[in-house]
């Protein structure tokens, strides 16, 4: 994954994170776009291979986008939370250009 900053613009609605067993609402600002994946904030820690879905929510698109993918790390504690590293698996290329767009603007 590479280096970015946390997205500000609020081009994204609340992110919706799910697995089995857990379900997070994230506003597009507690969310860090990478170049294959997505960094997050989560109060429990989630295994590493854990399958998610992601529902990113565009309000000038007016529907969601959803993608799955895989915990490849988790790394915190219980005071201060958990930084999920999720990498997504077969993007459309459509997606995959989006994401990287996502990942590599000024000022995100």
């Amino acid at each position: 994954m590479s280096t970015s900053k946390v997205d500000t613009s609020g081009v994204f609605q609340p992110i919706t994170v799910h697995a089995d067993a857990t379900k997070l609402l994230l506003s597009s600002e507690q969310v860090l776009f990478r170049q294959n994946g997505i960094e997050f904030m989560a109060p429990e820690p989630i295994p590493h291979w854990t399958e998610m879905t992601v529902d990113l929510r565009c309000p000038v698109e007016g529907k969601p986008v959803r993608g799955t993918g895989v915990v490849v790390d988790c790394t915190g504690n219980r005071h201060a939370g958990y930084v999920v590293s999720l990498v997504f698996m077969n993007l459309t290329p459509q997606s995959q250009e989006r994401l990287t767009q996502l990942s590599q603007r000024p000022g995100a």
